[in-house]
């Protein structure tokens, strides 16, 4: 997304608190091809697939609740029984919105979105620990029921149809949807655009029906990273990126940074230029990967213990 990258790209050649080292990147760009690091496919096993509707239903209200895992202070990070495993973070999302969806509970339908109860979407996410800003997450469903009733014939199929094949138009179709979509800041005076959840939903459709269908978007190479917590935990482990003494300092001892904090928007903005950069880098290397796929392979690597030695930094946020 032009606005995107174009926006990203200015908060970048004015960042105080965060530096890309491109020496760094080159190297790590040259590991990924001496390893064959290759890009991880859908995930089926916590991903629900059903008829066309459903998958697409079930994708938007996934990517509607796709934020802030970790537990405030003191609590325990949320987590949930899955067949012999315990899942955290999004693989729970992921896997609990999967047994409603097979339940026959209609999760995916718009009229009972709009009316959910705070003790029905807890039962419904169920697990152990805290998974923040709940309140919040029934306001965003309640939402997206009213706007697929009002604007979509209460269909989110309808909504991807709207889109016409291009994953931007859906991406800036959500954001002039939906208010939790809009995923904007503003540095110095100027608008910063990240669209993280929108992004990820065309992305994701893109992976659960593999490229065709309604994942059949013609321009998915115009997609930027998902500016999060996880990418720049990864990318900082890698010596990509650069944090001052002061930020560093925040960051380790887990000090929350305010949503729309210079620090904060400098690390996502740096974070999608990053990406871009090792877009490019590969590219001169004969390898051609598009953002989203570099995007998917960081955050792969960042589920590993490897990546997790430095901690990521800590924003309260509906966006990531």
């Amino acid at each position: 997304m032009w606005e995107v990258l174009r926006t990203a790209k200015s908060v970048v050649a004015k960042s105080r608190h965060v530096q890309i080292d491109k020496e760094a990147l080159a190297r790590f760009c040259q590991n990924l091809l001496k390893e064959a690091i290759t890009i991880p496919s859908w995930n089926r096993r916590y991903h629900f697939s059903g008829n066309k509707d459903d998958t697409v239903s079930y994708l938007l209200v996934l990517d509607s609740l796709n934020f802030c895992f970790w537990p405030s202070s003191g609590k325990a990070k949320w987590n949930i029984d899955y067949g012999q495993k315990q899942l955290s973070g999004y693989y729970a999302l992921a896997a609990s919105l999967k047994k409603t969806f097979k339940s026959g509970l209609p999760m995916g339908k718009a009229d009972y979105l709009r009316a959910l109860t705070l003790d029905e979407l807890r039962r419904i996410l169920g697990g152990q620990g805290e998974l923040q800003l709940m309140e919040r997450r029934l306001q965003i469903l309640h939402e997206l029921g009213q706007v697929l009733i009002s604007d979509f014939r209460g269909e989110a199929s309808q909504l991807v149809v709207g889109a016409g094949q291009s994953a931007i138009r859906l991406a800036r179709l959500l954001a002039e949807k939906l208010t939790s979509f809009q995923d904007v800041s503003e540095y110095e005076g100027q608008k910063v655009f990240f669209y993280k959840r929108a992004q990820i939903f065309a992305a994701d459709l893109h992976g659960a029906f593999d490229g065709k269908d309604e994942g059949a978007f013609q321009d998915m190479d115009q997609l930027t990273a998902f500016a999060d917590y996880k990418l720049p935990q990864v990318l900082r482990h890698a010596g990509i990126l650069r944090y001052s003494g002061a930020l560093v300092e925040k960051v380790d001892q887990e000090v929350l940074l305010e949503p729309g904090s210079p620090e904060e928007v400098e690390i996502r903005a740096n974070t999608i230029w990053a990406v871009e950069l090792i877009r490019q880098e590969l590219e001169g290397m004969g390898t051609s990967l598009r953002a989203f796929e570099i995007d998917w392979l960081l955050w792969n690597l960042g589920q590993g213990s490897v990546c997790r030695t430095k901690p990521y930094h800590k924003t309260v946020t509906i966006f990531y």
